[in-house]
């Protein structure tokens, strides 16, 4: 961990002079504002660097039902780490909301259902190596999002849009909007989102009769980015260094290359050694940001609409901005009048962003 932070540090700096010839201030920038982009330019294309095991800070504001359920995980996964957060936790919980926690340290409420947890955590490895599923198969490890399934039509998000305004129901509503044409239908839509200003301006609650599966591989960095978003299902498989790593381009074109795949390669050789003395769960903590990781998120037409205007915007990250991209262009396959309805995307891009979006749409035509 010492050789990869000191890493961090030495391509920090040389990034950072790097980006700072590379992109100049323009006419009349203040000298303030250009060395924070600076900075934030640096900081993008070198945090892949960083070890999983990096520590942050991280806020939770939350009822006490879902608080009961995070204690309860915590205390069934099988890291230490988690194990002690949750009982820190549990004891911070009790001394503001106890009534919320009172069953949580008994052993015929909470001691069940941790046990319960952690049976359905073991079965689920057991039958995963009953039926080889607990190796990496030969799938493509380039970054990739791939549309899995899509529930719903556009026929039935009419329906749903009017339903409030109805009092009518919904099977009818659904008769009267299938005799209508498509352009119609499209120009219906269209009407009932009404004009967004702005993002926060979210289209009505029949945006979530329609949902979408997600399978995406990209950089460990942008799945915990992703993985904040809730309203939506999160799924996510163990980081491993088999998907590779992403290495941006400028960074080699700053000749600081060689530095990166160091640091990756650190990362990797100690990922090894902790699984081959038995610290399989403990073994990712070693591996860096950069490293990919499969995962899958299924959300409504809703969310979707509010994380891909929020994740493509520009002040964001490469590695996300290009998920959120290829999630819109999806969804405009099968569901054409809701990517419509996405007025806030930031189809800007810049050459890594590019380079990105490449890689994904040649695994979509590969039909991986």
């Amino acid at each position: 961990m010492d050789e990869l932070f000191a890493s961090y540090s030495g391509l920090l700096e040389g990034v950072s002079a790097w980006v700072d010839e590379k992109f100049p201030a323009a006419e009349g920038e203040s000298p303030a504002a250009h060395t924070r982009a600076v900075r934030a330019k640096a900081l993008d294309l070198v945090r892949g660097v960083l070890p999983a095991a990096s520590l942050s800070h991280v806020g939770i504001y939350a009822t006490g039902q879902t608080y009961e359920q995070l204690v309860l995980h915590l205390l069934a996964h099988p890291l230490a780490e988690a194990q002690a957060y949750g009982e820190m936790l549990l004891e911070e919980l009790q001394t503001v909301m106890p009534s919320f926690v009172t069953r949580v340290p008994r052993p015929d409420r909470g001691g069940r259902w941790i046990e319960y947890l952690r049976e359905r955590s073991d079965s689920a490895a057991a039958v995963a190596e009953q039926l080889g599923l607990d190796e990496a198969g030969e799938e493509a490890t380039a970054p990739s999002v791939r549309l899995l399934r899509a529930h719903g039509s556009e026929e039935e998000l009419l329906a749903a849009l009017l339903y409030e305004a109805s009092a009518a129901g919904e099977e009818q509503a659904l008769a009267a909007v299938a005799r209508l044409s498509a352009e119609e239908r499209t120009a219906l839509v269209r009407g009932l989102v009404a004009t967004r200003e702005n993002r926060r301006h979210r289209p009505g609650r029949g945006f979530e009769t329609l949902t979408y599966r997600f399978e995406i591989v990209s950089d460990y960095g942008a799945f915990r980015d992703l993985q904040r978003h809730r309203l939506l299902t999160c799924q996510w498989q163990r980081l491993s260094p088999d998907l590779g790593a992403d290495v941006p381009h400028e960074v080699e074109e700053a000749s600081l290359g060689p530095e990166y795949a160091r640091a990756l390669e650190t990362s990797r050789a100690e990922y090894e050694r902790l699984r081959a003395e038995g610290f399989a769960e403990e073994a990712p903590y070693a591996l860096c940001l950069a490293y990919r990781i499969r995962y899958v998120l299924e959300l409504d037409a809703r969310e979707a609409l509010h994380l891909i205007e929020l994740r493509s915007g520009r002040e964001g990250h490469p590695s996300y901005r290009a998920v959120a991209l290829q999630m819109r262009e999806a969804i405009a396959s099968v569901h054409p009048a809701v990517a419509a309805a996405m007025t806030f995307v930031d189809e800007s891009t810049e050459p890594r962003l590019e380079r990105l979006l490449s890689e994904m749409r040649n695994e979509a035509r590969a039909g991986r």
